[in-house]
C-alpha cells in the first residue's frame, strides 16, 4: 500500500497532497458536525477517517518522519494514560472524603 502512497505524491505532488490533506480534514471535520446534530452517519464518518488517515499517511512520506510521529503518538497515549490515572485517584478520594 505505500507504494501507491508514494505513486500519489510523485503523480500529483507534495504541495497538491498537503492541500488535499487539508480538504480530507475538514470534510471529517463537516461530517463530525453532522453527526452532533444529529443528521450525520456513522459510515460517512468512517469514510472520511479512512480518507484522512490516506492522506496523514502520505505526509508522513512527504515529510519523512514517521518515528517522531510515532514517538510523539506514544509520548501522547502515555500522557493521557497518566492523566486518566491522576483523575480516577482524586475521583477516589473525592469520594473518600465524603464518606468521612
Amino acid at each position: 500500500m505505500k507504494e501507491v502512497l508514494k505513486e500519489a505524491i510523485s503523480r500529483y505532488g507534495d504541495d497538491m497532497q498537503i492541500t488535499v490533506c487539508i480538504e480530507e480534514l475538514s470534510e471529517l471535520t463537516k461530517e463530525l458536525c453532522k453527526f452532533k446534530r444529529g443528521e450525520g452517519k456513522k459510515l460517512n464518518i468512517a469514510e472520511e477517517m479512512a480518507d484522512v488517515r490516506i492522506m496523514l499517511d502520505q505526509l508522513e512520506i512527504i515529510f519523512d518522519n514517521s518515528e517522531d510521529v510515532q514517538d510523539w503518538y506514544k509520548y501522547k497515549v502515555n500522557r493521557l494514560k497518566s492523566r486518566i490515572r491522576i483523575e480516577k485517584k482524586a475521583k477516589i478520594k473525592e469520594i473518600a472524603e465524603r464518606l468521612l
